[in-house]
């Protein structure tokens, strides 16, 4: 096990989620938030038609350059963003300076942009992080052209591209049959897909603490509750928008786009509505659980108090009792007699459990 994983525990920022909500919060798109050039980069070219297949790893961006018009549909995958290479191949490519600056930047909102025969999307890749329970997002960001697709990524460690590698290498694919406007489908349709697992997880989680709550609410409860809620405001967040990208390609008519290319991104439209509509039950889900849990306090509370009345209401005779009997007067009726203690302590008794029978036939408790 690794030490972050149970050292967080003893950060009270941590303890209390405030730092998660400043995460979520922290995206204000007018703040200048300067991006570090990473210290790697690393770039990964897939050149192929119908009948072959080249797949190399270049040692810098200049050298991708020879694939821009070979005939062939060129994947150029770059993962880690530094600024200088990015302009260089923004100049090489066609790239407009504005969309450059969209690459480069941080806290985007995921959108699709034409400019000068490139299309460009941005969104965000989601993965479910086990040991924190949270949503992580990277940036991805996916530039069309004619005949080839640039796609420029954050973390080189992780991607949800494995599946389109894995078709490259199989000759004759559809993949392989059809031009860059697909692969770019492909890309998008992969990253669509992710969301449905990361929602899985948090369906999971969401389930395990729904039977909690029922069967022993308590504070720990409620502050998971708050965590939950604010994984399904990332996710919501990252997942909104991209229906408004996928619907503006729809209706783009960008020669970059073939005709028979148009019904395939609307399946992918209707995947991204069917998970719009899912992240909004499990908020509905999440608003209920925290009635569910306030009804739980409330109800507790009430059986408490309750128990309570029920004591009051039991301990009043003897109360009464004892009070008209320790009264200073020098007249009380069966003050000497030798059986009126016993007399009062059996009304103390009778008196209440008569109360109980009373108050069991009316179904009080």
């Amino acid at each position: 096990m690794k030490a972050e994983k149970y050292f967080r525990y003893f950060i009270p920022t941590t303890l209390l989620g405030t730092h998660r909500t400043r995460e979520i919060l922290n995206s204000n798109p007018i703040t200048n938030v300067s991006r570090k050039d990473a210290e790697q980069v690393f770039v990964r070219v897939y050149d192929y038609d119908e009948n072959s297949l080249d797949e190399c790893t270049l040692h810098n961006v200049e050298q991708s350059f020879a694939y821009k018009e070979n005939k062939h549909v060129s994947w150029i995958n770059i993962d880690g963003i530094r600024r200088k290479d990015i302009e260089l191949i923004g100049e090489h490519y066609g790239i407009h300076p504005l969309i450059i600056e969209d690459i480069v930047s941080v806290n985007q909102r995921p959108k699709m942009d034409e400019m000068e025969n490139i299309l460009y999307c941005l969104l965000n890749m989601l993965y479910y992080n086990e040991d924190t329970q949270t949503v992580e997002h990277e940036q991805v960001s996916i530039v069309l052209g004619k005949d080839f697709v640039i796609t420029f990524q954050e973390d080189p460690k992780r991607d949800v591209f494995n599946p389109i590698r894995e078709k490259l290498k199989v000759p004759n694919s559809k993949l392989r049959m059809r031009g860059a406007d697909y692969l770019c489908y492909s890309m998008l349709d992969l990253i669509v897909d992710s969301y449905f697992f990361v929602m899985e997880k948090l369906g999971d989680s969401i389930e395990i603490l729904e039977e909690e709550i029922i069967r022993n609410s308590n504070k720990r409860s409620l502050a998971r509750i708050n965590m939950l809620r604010k994984e399904l405001i990332v996710l919501k967040r990252n997942i909104a928008p991209v229906r408004d990208l996928v619907s503006g390609i729809i209706r783009s008519e960008n020669p970059l786009l073939d005709e028979r290319t148009t019904k395939y991104y609307k399946d992918v439209y209707d995947h991204i509505i069917q998970a719009y509509d899912l992240s909004e039950n499990y908020r509905d889900v999440m608003i209920s659980m925290q009635d569910l849990y306030i009804n739980n306090v409330n109800l507790k509370m009430n059986e408490v108090m309750k128990v309570m009345a029920v004591v009051t209401c039991l301990l009043a005779p003897a109360t009464v009792i004892g009070g008209i009997f320790g009264m200073n007067f020098e007249t009380i009726p069966m003050l000497h007699n030798k059986w009126g203690f016993m007399i009062s302590v059996s009304a103390m008794l009778l008196i209440p459990l008569w109360m109980v029978r009373a108050f069991r036939k009316r179904g009080w408790f």
